[in-house]
């Protein structure tokens, strides 16, 4: 909902030009009803008419039953759907079902494209959208736009404005494609209920117009919202998804980057010049669902006419079995049409020698194995590799090419190809193309599309350097046995050896524990253990299973309850071996075969440990593997990795790409954990490939740290001066206002304390930061205090804080009293009123009392107005006044006190009102209602007796029993009594429309009652 006329100006009426000049219809400001049957509707009825004739044919009665007949609809899903053409109908001159346009697809402007602005949508809680993008009469995009102040807070708090429109005028959602929201300059989009997490920035910079280039907005919403992109989205770039962790459907719209390959493997396939493209897009950003949009335009492509694309073959192949079932996991959970999946060889060869058309075929590699011989029909193939680089191995991409020498093969990575691996930039990439299209691990950082990787040395001492190996494992081993060790020794020590030492290994377990605690654990995040081989796994299976027992039973727990308790934290992921089977000499040997029986999961039970490990509040909490789920597990709740195994070059790629997943806002960073010396040599480790291509795969938290001395001191000069020995804590804090000032220094010093408490975090609990934890409850917990001040809001959402940083500041808010002053009171409250009694003489303590009621005001009237529009929309002018006060440099802050003072006054006059009326609050409410819509046109005892009456109705449990608010068609009935009542009583013709609904939307605030009450 627009806040003021700045809004107005600075974004929504600069955006509604904008979208003219890409064709769009500007269909005015405020509700345009003649466009819809009433506030209730949202879709454009007239426009959605006119379209389906002309789209189809049709005759008026017929596009006016389809109307009808879409409108029963409430399923986005099914909209989407409906909207690519699935929908038929029988029609009054012919017997069959016929298939049914909304929107043409290949001629952009034979549709109609508007934006309507702040169309207001009447529901139990009405909602006033800033504008809203039409096509054909179909509300298809929401935009929220915010004053160009603050980007992050405002941008949040746009999206969290979108969400409230979402569940309170839902209707408005069922055809919705993806939101926008913008600051003016900024521009972020998502999909239907995403979090703030999941607004994508559309970076797309390949428009020639430099006018558009130099501004931002302008840029954003051409590239985003220019007729053909928009229905290029609609046909071809959303899916819902249906997966275990959400048990339920997301919706995901495409990120650019995905759209940008996709249509240029489409283009590349219908050029037919160029038959190779190499793709790489870092693991993470959604690899697996470029795919997925890029076989739905291969086989849709709604927007483009080519012979090429006349029902392709679409064969996806992986070098490994987990990650083929993922990708066909990812294929059926968006319900692309089709996928199948080769089971064998022959299988195989059966399905890509039949000369069925249209078919969506998963395969590994390894199937090929062997095959020499073409298949006729390899033109008539489109191949996407996945991990491409490790499909030319062993003779297996020449297998394939033999097979399908004629099709069209693109090849995807998540990793950057290495430099000498000339195989996959031969057989993949088009001649002096490195890449067709690339997505590196900045960019995706930088998007937001994953979190950076960070990674630490917990235990230098047990770093694997050869030189110091025979030292190292002389100290690891007991002192007790000379004779044992010299033996050892003699035989030359191995890696392993020293890898595999009980003592080295329980040492490690405790750290990874105690550090797994306080970092990950607290919110809901959980970890992989990456061992040696398989016996390291086992080894810290035992090491972990006894020292969270201990653990357990310190608590209180019985020693078997613990000991059960304890096995379920963890769990090993490993492939078996014939040899666990086997008697060996060893009784050491036979142990660790024993454990390897033991903790081996089968596939269906590995695959519940790896569900069960994506879901917060699920054992297992931890993972411990060597080389499985290394490749292929996506578990977003995964924000460790820790590291026991000399991983390089892709593998560690790989590894360190487990923790880069999104999940929510806590999430802001993966962290590795080094126990075996691979960041020692990390450039050894990558040397291999493009530096400019992994720069930033890790950052060492050693450079954090130096970041959050350099942030921490530079918020320290915010403090000089003020005395903080935590008595008055109120006294220090209008201090610190004080030093800040201006708005635009609250804006800057804001951003530096969330800064700050995001690289506390990240570093924690490293023991270096212990020192700065006072500085973080101070400047931390002020912003609280500090946005009642200088914004006149409640305090921003802490939630983007750690569970483990929020429970340091809620238990300082508690200490310190400040709880005390950062509580928004409403006016029914004694201590609103008291407030003004027990403020302060001086500026300071005047400043924040004023600004503190306006926030508190804001609050009121923003519930008020939710509560009945009708009665309080005097008071939305009203206290945009009392905010510009604030900021009037001519009144003193006692004068500024004062107004809130008066305005608290009218506002609680308002809420009393009703009692010299001679009606009941309900009532009055009511008649305010009638008042607002009819004005003069009737006299005053009329308004109040239809107030009376309509009140009298709502509380006949005959017409209006309990619960009543939730049934559609007593709902129906009700404003069709009101309707008949005021036409009764004289209400003109053109407003018994609209009396009803908004009498309706007042009565579900004022009379609903459950069927409990």
């Amino acid at each position: 909902m627009t806040e003021s006329g700045t809004e107005v100006s600075l974004v929504e009426m600069p955006i509604v030009g904008y979208l003219q000049e890409l064709g769009y219809e500007f269909l005015g400001s405020g509700d345009p009803l003649n466009c819809r049957g009433s506030a209730r509707e949202t879709i454009f009825h007239g426009q959605l008419v006119k379209a389906l004739q002309r789209l189809n044919g049709i005759p008026y009665k017929d596009a006016t039953a389809v109307v009808d007949e879409l409108s029963k609809c409430k399923d986005n899903e099914e909209w989407i759907n409906v909207m690519r053409g699935a929908f038929s109908r029988q029609l009054s001159n012919g017997r069959n079902r016929r298939t049914i346009k909304l929107i043409d697809y290949k001629t952009p402007f034979n549709n109609q494209f508007g934006v309507a602005r702040q169309l207001r949508v009447v529901s139990s809680v009405s909602g006033t959208p800033d504008l809203v993008v039409y096509v054909n009469g179909l509300p298809v995009v929401v935009i929220e736009a915010k004053t160009p102040v603050s980007e992050k807070e405002k941008l949040t708090e746009a999206i969290e404005q979108i969400r409230r429109y979402e569940r309170d005028i839902p209707r408005l959602f069922y055809t919705n494609v993806f939101n926008v929201v913008t600051d003016g300059v900024n521009l972020l989009y998502g999909a239907s209920r995403a979090t703030p997490k999941f607004f994508m920035e559309w970076r797309d910079v390949s428009h020639s117009d430099t006018d558009v280039r130099s501004n931002p907005l302008r840029q954003s919403l051409s590239a985003l919202l220019e007729p053909k992109r928009l229905l290029d989205i609609i046909a071809h770039f959303v899916v819902f998804e249906r997966t275990f962790e959400s048990e339920g459907i997301v919706k995901k719209v495409a990120r650019f980057q995905q759209i940008r390959a996709v249509n240029k493997m489409v283009d590349r396939v219908v050029d037919k010049k160029k038959k190779r493209g190499l793709i790489w897009h870092t693991q993470g950003s959604g690899k697996s669902l470029t795919m997925v949009f890029a076989a739905l335009k291969l086989k849709k492509h709604l927007t483009v006419d080519s012979p090429k694309l006349t029902n392709p073959n679409i064969l996806v192949l992986t070098d490994r079995v987990d990650l083929n079932n993922q990708i066909m996991s990812t294929f059926m959970a968006t319900q692309l049409p089709n996928p199948e999946q080769a089971t064998s060889i022959e299988d195989l060869q059966g399905r890509i020698r039949s000369k069925k058309k249209g078919q969506t075929l998963m395969s590994t590699i390894f199937l090929f194995r062997g095959s020499t011989e073409p298949i006729p029909n390899s033109e008539d193939w489109i191949v996407m590799v996945d991990e491409c680089h490790r499909t030319q191995e062993r003779g297996l991409g020449t297998s394939l090419r033999a097979t399908l020498p004629k099709a069209i093969f693109f090849g995807f990575t998540g990793t950057p190809i290495r430099n000498d691996d000339k195989n996959t930039y031969q057989n993949f990439g088009a001649k002096g193309e490195r890449y067709l299209d690339k997505y590196g691990i900045d960019d995706a950082v930088r998007d937001n599309a994953t979190v950076p990787v960070f990674y630490t040395c917990r235990k230098g001492d047990w770093s694997l350097e050869p030189e110091k190996l025979d030292c190292l494992f002389e100290k690891a081993l007991p002192r007790d046995n000379d004779e044992e060790l010299g033996k050892i020794l003699h035989k030359g020590v191995k890696i392993a050896d020293l890898v595999h030492n009980p003592t080295r290994v329980g040492l490690i377990a405790q750290d990874i524990w105690t550090h797994f605690k306080q970092y990950a654990k607290p919110d809901g995040f959980k970890a992989q253990l990456v061992a040696y081989d398989r016996e390291g796994i086992v080894l810290y299976k035992k090491a972990f299973d006894k020292l969270i027992a201990e653990e357990y039973q310190s608590e209180g727990l019985h020693a078997e309850v613990a000991r059960e308790k304890a096995q379920k934290v963890t769990a090993c992921v490993y492939s078996s071996s014939r040899d666990d089977e086997n008697i060996s000499e060893s009784e050491y040997t036979n142990f660790i075969r024993s454990q390897l029986r033991r903790w081996y999961l089968n596939e269906v039970e590995e695959q519940n440990a790896k569900q069960k490990f994506k879901v917060r509040g699920e054992n297992p909490q931890l993972l411990i593997v060597c080389d499985k789920l290394l490749t292929g597990f996506d578990a977003p709740v995964a924000s460790v990795i820790y590291l026991d195994k000399p991983l390089k070059e892709h593998n560690l790629l790989q590894a360190i790409a487990r923790t880069n997943r999104v999940v929510d806002s806590t999430k802001k960073h993966g962290l590795v954990v080094d126990y075996i010396g691979v960041s020692n040599y990390l450039d050894e480790a990558l040397a291999s490939y493009n530096s400019e291509d992994i720069a930033n795969a890790m950052r060492d938290v050693d450079e954090l740290l130096k970041e959050l001395e350099s942030t921490h001191n530079s918020l320290k000069v915010y403090a000089k001066g003020i005395s903080r020995k935590g008595k008055d804590i109120k006294t220090e804090y209008d201090h610190l206002v004080g030093t800040i000032g201006t708005i635009d220094e609250w804006i800057l010093f804001s951003s530096k304390v969330r800064k700050f408490v995001a690289l506390y975090e990240a570093i924690e609990p490293d023991p270096s930061v212990i020192g700065m934890r006072d500085d973080l409850k101070w400047f931390g917990n002020f912003l609280l205090y500090g946005r009642l001040i200088f914004e006149a809001r409640e305090s921003l959402d802490r939630n983007e804080y750690s569970a483990k940083i929020r429970e340091i500041l809620d238990r300082n808010v508690k200490f310190t009293g400040l709880s005390t002053f950062i509580e928004l009171r409403s006016t029914i409250d004694k201590e609103f009123w008291s407030d003004y009694e027990n403020v302060g003489p001086d500026n300071q303590s005047l400043r924040s009392s004023a600004l503190k009621k306006t926030a508190e005001l804001r609050k009121i009237t923003s519930a008020k107005l939710a509560e009945n529009p009708y009665q309080y929309k005097k008071f939305s002018d009203k206290i945009k006044d009392l905010i510009s006060k604030m900021d009037d440099d001519l009144l003193t802050f006692a004068e500024k006190l004062e107004a809130t003072k008066d305005y608290a006054k009218e506002i609680e006059m308002e809420e009393r009102a009703y009692t010299s009326s001679g009606l009941t609050k309900e009532a009055y409410s009511v008649r305010m209602v009638i008042e607002m819509i009819c004005g003069t046109e009737l006299n005053d005892m009329t308004k109040t007796d239809i107030a009376k009456r309509v009140e009298q109705i709502y509380l006949d449990e005959r017409i209006a029993p309990k619960s009543w608010h939730t049934k559609h068609e007593v709902r129906k009935k009700l404003r069709s009594e009101v309707r008949k009542l005021a036409n009764r009583s004289g209400v003109r013709s053109s407003k018994l429309s609209q009396l009803p609904n908004a009498i309706e939307e007042v009565a579900l605030s004022q009379f609903a009652r459950n069927e409990n009450d």
